[in-house]
């Protein structure tokens, strides 16, 4: 297992400070979800952690400095859903999977029989299997999700950062994956930080939030801490009732200005 921490980070586009001063530390297995209005600078965290633009502060993987690492060095320890994926040109779901395995490729070489099983076990284990000669660029948003987190999952490594890994997801996929991310985090130790819009889902499986907003962390702590009916009042400018789930977390629910049509005088 591996823990992430990050010290004063800032990141700095189009001479716009767009990630300011945060500090956070994510124990080894645990999953700690990034909140936030849009714009707060959550995907832009999210690659700072990955190596994928650069940073001031630091950022590190059980003392081990990101910007220290090469490329295939980090790709062996962190693995990435990002929000937007590209879809390669005459690509099958296959080969796209097995991209995931490219860190453990030799130079000039091809994949393995390991490789293959690693793949072939993740197109089961995310209902792929029948599409694993489809073009990539045919597939459903949904089905092109499942594609990309099968691919990160693919490279089999202990930090998994997820970008909004269910937008494109119905009801029943978007909470089978998230199931199947936290099934994986238990039993193969994997330590996950995920940015989520949703704030319901980011307080039933995450263990920690941190909520940003213009860049800085503004409140962090258990889903009870961040997600109260004030501070999503405050940041959000949102009015919303918070219920606490007897089995764990909090949902979050929109409340409208005035009653529905029907509704005037309901108790």
């Amino acid at each position: 297992m591996t823990a992430l921490t990050a010290d004063r980070v800032g990141v700095t586009l189009l001479e716009r400070r767009v990630v300011d001063d945060v500090s956070l530390t994510v124990p080894a297995g645990t999953w700690v979800t990034l909140v936030g209005p849009n714009g707060a600078g959550k995907s832009t965290l999210l690659r700072a952690v990955s190596g994928a633009v650069e940073h001031a502060g630091t950022i590190a993987f059980d003392g081990v400095e990101v910007a220290r690492l090469r490329s295939r060095e980090r790709a062996r320890l962190v693995a990435v859903v990002p929000q937007d994926p590209a879809r390669p040109d005459g690509m099958t779901v296959l080969d796209y999977v097995l991209l995931g395995r490219t860190p453990y490729v030799p130079y000039l070489g091809t994949e393995s029989a390991e490789d293959l099983a690693v793949a072939g076990e993740l197109l089961d284990t995310l209902e792929l299997r029948s599409l694993s000669g489809r073009l990539v660029t045919e597939l459903s948003g949904g089905e092109f999700q499942r594609a990309v987190l099968a691919r990160a999952l693919a490279q089999q490594a202990p930090v998994l950062l997820l970008d909004e890994p269910t937008s494109s997801l119905d009801l029943g996929h978007a909470q089978q994956v998230l199931e199947l991310v936290d099934e994986l985090r238990a039993s193969r130790g994997l330590t996950v930080v995920s940015a989520l819009h949703d704030l319901t889902t980011a307080g039933q499986f995450a263990d920690h939030l941190v909520l940003l907003v213009g860049g800085r962390v503004v409140a962090q702590g258990s889903a009870q801490e961040v997600l109260t009916e004030e501070l999503i009042r405050e940041h959000y400018g949102a009015r919303v009732r918070v219920v606490t789930d007897p089995q764990g977390g909090v949902v979050v629910v929109p409340l409208r200005s005035r009653p529905a049509r029907g509704q005037e005088g309901v108790a």
